[in-house]
């Protein structure tokens, strides 16, 4: 399934080299590219192999092992011709956590992209994956964040400093070269199956500590919207700075109750440390600099999404939720129909006491 595209696309491009092809976003975009047959070449771009099933995925896409941060990024560009670059290397933030090194591979590796981008005659076209983090979290954030709002509060550390300043270099490539067409996506948390995201992880946990008295309003955006979004911008040539999430809104505790688990509320300052010690090494870990999102949540207004970018996700926040506890392997430590149980003798007892 995949989102609604609710506007004519474009003449598709005839060479696209896409970096991060060993992520899920970065992969999984290939495979789909590969599949039309309308576009020549499909570059797939990554200083790590992705895994042999991606890589059966990916079809007829060629995939060139190649550190983003080296002048060789450059020479692909030129010895392909290419005309659309896909960006989606920052989508690391699936679920490493963030390090000295991973900000260095954002940032260096961002620069030598544009900087390639800039001296390569054929690129027409550049699409940024960024995130919904660039707007940051505080309880003096407006209800709903549009691409014109800036953040109250600027995260100053983590993935969503870094892709403010990567989108600070895409920018500054579009004033330098002015026929080249910017498109920059910035997700909501992404939810699925498949994809493993520090949301996920987190939502996953059988105990789920949350901050005291804080009830973060939250939006999902489903895997495959999120893979239907970057696609349509690379066919659909719509510059632009664009948020893409699902409508709707949830609140954590209704999200960790209809997983069924277990909410325990810390003081803000212990939400990191405590969620730790219930991940284990495999998981996508909770660092502070999402304690705030997970304390005043976010929430983006999606009108341009729809009006100027041309694309409706196929999947609510709900139903997103729904898709992820569905097919997920979370297992719920309190079943469903316990909540439903405990909610309508609440409710009773609320309209007893009314009449009384």
């Amino acid at each position: 399934m995949t989102g609604e595209i609710t506007t004519s696309p474009s003449e598709p491009p005839r060479s696209v080299l896409v970096t991060g092809a060993s992520t899920f976003l970065g992969g999984y975009l290939v495979a789909r590219l590969a599949a039309n047959p309308e576009i020549e070449t499909v570059l797939a771009v990554d200083s790590r192999v992705p895994r042999k099933d991606l890589l059966r995925r990916m079809g007829r896409a060629e995939f060139l092992r190649l550190d983003i941060r080296r002048p060789t990024i450059a020479k692909a560009i030129a010895s392909y011709n290419v005309d659309t670059v896909v960006h989606a290397a920052t989508s690391i933030m699936e679920a490493a956590p963030h390090s000295t090194a991973i900000k260095e591979f954002n940032l260096i590796g961002s620069m030598q992209v544009c900087a390639a981008c800039q001296r390569s005659p054929s690129v027409k076209r550049v699409v940024l994956r960024s995130t919904a983090m660039v707007y940051g979290a505080s309880s003096k954030d407006p209800s709903h964040f549009d691409e014109g709002t800036t953040a109250v509060r600027e995260p100053k550390v983590g993935y969503g400093r870094d892709l403010l300043d990567v989108e600070g270099y895409v920018r500054g490539l579009a004033r330098r070269r002015q026929d080249i067409d910017i498109t920059i996506v910035r997700p909501q948390a992404i939810l699925g199956p498949r994809i493993n995201t520090r949301m996920g992880s987190y939502l996953s946990l059988p105990v789920v500590p949350t901050v005291i008295g804080m009830e973060p309003r939250l939006q999902f955006l489903h895997e495959e919207d999120a893979l239907a979004a970057m696609e349509h911008a690379v066919l659909a040539n719509r510059p632009g700075t664009y948020n893409v999430a699902g409508d709707g809104v949830v609140t954590l505790t209704q999200a960790i109750r209809r997983l069924g688990h277990i909410q325990m509320p810390v003081p803000k300052g212990l939400l990191a440390p405590i969620t730790g010690v219930f991940q284990d090494l495999r998981s996508a870990k909770l660092r502070s600099s999402q304690t705030d999102y997970l304390t005043y949540g976010r929430v983006l207004d999606t009108t341009r999404m729809r009006t100027k970018f041309g694309f409706t996700p196929h999947y609510t926040t709900d139903q997103t939720l729904e898709d992820f506890i569905r097919r997920g392997s979370s297992s719920p430590v309190i079943g469903a129909d316990i909540w439903r149980s405990v909610e309508h003798r609440v409710v009773s007892a609320a309209h007893r006491l009314v009449e009384v």
